[in-house]
């Protein structure tokens, strides 16, 4: 792993192979949401994400990269989990306040919201199990595998052609492409776009400062679990969104402040784990 939190070049893929795991995985992804759908939502989820990090995995081993170094899968002691989970959950706190603020500023298209509920709705759990289940499929299968293609395959390939800037950027905008969601108008929004990028570039900064893809998965399982069951005790709504501008202006500066010093602390551990070494 190099000092910019790279893989080094004999474990990253090449920059078009790993564009190509890309448009195969998301191609593979709607295939297997409409074959899954009759097995209901949860499965469809888990088997849309594992088909998402399925082109990446293979590229991988096409090329003699084994999955642990090429996705720099290092293992953590307990206070760096701990420091992953509170960096998924600052931020959550600055993505939720820029959704709000997009929000009061871009109302959502008709169905939106409706299709949001619909989707929460369907996974509110009727038990422990239950619950158990809606966490794996909104919550770890998204971060473990769209962790794997996004900071684990494409960020790192892109850094010797883009430099670490560029392939944070390049991967938070690959990342944002996938979270084009349905209404139940039947059509597609861009709407989540940009927040989802906003995220990736945050993930995507703490994958180079930790110098290692297990936090992001951390971050992002933390992130996507708080939104659900947060979900579950609120019902979005219009009036409430546009009523609480600084209540979201607070969220994103608070939550933004302590991600950045929260990746900062990713980076001093990274750098005293590596002088260690």
């Amino acid at each position: 792993m190099s000092a910019d939190g790279s893989a080094s070049r004999d474990a990253a893929l090449p920059a078009w192979l790993s564009l190509a795991a890309w448009i195969a995985g998301m191609a593979a992804m709607g295939l297997a949401v409409r074959a899954a759908s009759p097995l209901g939502v949860r499965p469809s989820l888990v088997a849309a994400e594992l088909c998402l990090a399925a082109p990446s995995l293979l590229a991988l081993a096409l090329c003699r990269i084994p999955w642990a170094r090429g996705l720099a899968l290092a293992p953590l002691g307990p206070a760096a989990v701990a420091l992953a989970l509170l960096t998924g959950a600052a931020l959550w706190a600055a993505s939720l306040g820029l959704f709000e603020l997009q929000f009061s500023v871009w109302p959502p298209p008709p169905g939106y919201l409706d299709q949001f509920q619909l989707l929460h709705r369907a996974l509110k759990p009727a038990g422990v199990l239950d619950g158990l289940a809606s966490v794996v499929a909104i919550a770890l299968a998204p971060a473990v595998c769209e962790e794997i293609l996004f900071r684990g395959a494409l960020l790192p390939s892109f850094v010797r052609p883009l430099r670490a800037p560029g392939a944070i950027l390049l991967s938070a905008l690959l990342f944002g492409a996938i979270h084009l969601d349905p209404t139940t108008a039947g059509a597609y929004t861009l709407y989540r776009v940009p927040f989802a990028t906003t995220v990736g570039i945050g993930l995507g900064v703490l994958r180079v400062a930790s110098r290692s893809l297990v936090p992001c998965v951390l971050a992002h399982a933390a992130l996507n679990a708080i939104t659900f069951f947060t979900v579950l005790l609120t019902t979005p709504s219009a009036e409430a969104e546009v009523a609480n501008v600084v209540q979201a202006a607070s969220f994103l500066l608070v939550g933004g402040a302590a991600t950045v010093w929260l990746l900062r602390l990713h980076a001093r551990a990274a750098a005293a784990r590596d002088a260690s070494c």
